[in-house]
């Protein structure tokens, strides 16, 4: 155990993996509001957020940006942010309406067993996949170079680059949207409702399947803007690495407490920093590993997870 690389990057390993996590929790709002309505674990919301990376890419190359390109000027830079920003939420939330309405909404029509509904959502995982696959030809993808990393200040000597920023800045203002829209407006109020009761609150004249689309859609959306700040911070994409990060954002939901909106940050930021300490101490290629022995550790003694407050009673 490398304890002197652990202490002499402490503060590099944090920022870096604050900024992973935010990523991370972003695509765990997905996982935990599907659980929190349907108790259902959408394994396919990992190709939701693929379907939103490569949208932002596509928009990119669409304005003649390649993985070469460099854009100055900082409107510039807005604007193509902004426009993929908006492509790739759209973008996951289509795919994810699509799921909702072809894969689950028959299964739930038919009342079918839950484990007809994870296998659903395994396959449906798969054909997204290696549709992105064929599309692709399984080669990477590279993203232009819009944001610089080069570092704008410090922070008690850590360095702090406009990247960093933006991950985590868009990912805290979309987890606080996010956050208003279900404790505070009226369609939340019917996400809640349907969460703690589905039956109840059909017979007080909410309608369920609408609201259902409605989480699909919004776990959706976050999931783009998550794709979209993969790009940007890692500025290569290949057609599988949802698997891998969506089994992550998938622990962090668990970590915080799934069914918990504000549980899916925290687990998420936890999550980033545990594998980055990991990382620093034991070596790179422990990192993965230790993302899940700490989710492991974690439900052996709290099962619920940090907060374990379950959508439907959660409040403002």
């Amino acid at each position: 155990m490398d304890f002197d690389g652990l202490f002499s990057n402490f503060g590099e390993l944090t920022t870096t993996g604050l900024t992973q996590g935010a990523i991370y929790a972003l695509v765990a709002l997905g996982y935990t509001l599907v659980y929190g309505v349907l108790r259902l674990i959408n394994f396919a919301h990992s190709e939701v957020f693929i379907a939103g990376a490569f949208a932002a890419l596509w928009t990119w190359n669409g304005f003649g940006l390649d993985q070469n390109s460099q854009v100055a000027g900082i409107g510039s830079i807005l604007f193509y942010l902004l426009v993929a920003m908006l492509v790739a939420a759209i973008a996951s939330a289509g795919t994810a309406t699509v799921i909702e309405r072809v894969a689950y909404r028959p299964l739930r029509k038919r009342n079918a067993p839950p484990l007809a509904f994870l296998i659903t959502a395994i396959g449906a995982s798969i054909v997204i996949s290696e549709a992105f696959g064929i599309w692709t030809r399984r080669l990477p993808q590279g993203a232009p170079s819009l944001v610089s990393t080069k570092p704008l200040f410090s922070i008690f000597g850590v360095p702090i680059d406009a990247v960093q920023l933006l991950t985590i800045g868009a990912a805290l203002v979309m987890m606080i949207a996010l956050d208003l829209f279900i404790n505070r407006s009226r369609v939340g109020r019917g996400i809640r409702a349907v969460a703690q009761d589905a039956n109840t609150a059909a017979l007080m004249g909410v309608n369920k399947d609408r609201i259902i689309l409605m989480v699909f859609i919004a776990g959706g959306a976050m999931a783009g803007v998550a794709g979209l700040l993969y790009d940007v911070r890692i500025g290569t994409l290949t057609y599988s690495v949802g698997f891998l990060l969506g089994l992550k954002a998938f622990t962090a939901a668990v970590l915080g407490g799934i069914g918990n909106l504000r549980g899916a940050l925290v687990g998420g930021l936890l999550l980033g920093v545990v594998e980055n300490y990991a990382s620093g101490l034991f070596g790179s290629q422990w990192k993965d590993a230790a993302a899940f022995a700490v989710l492991v550790v974690l439900l052996m003694f709290r099962p619920t997870g940090l907060l374990g407050e379950s959508l439907g009673r959660a409040r403002a």
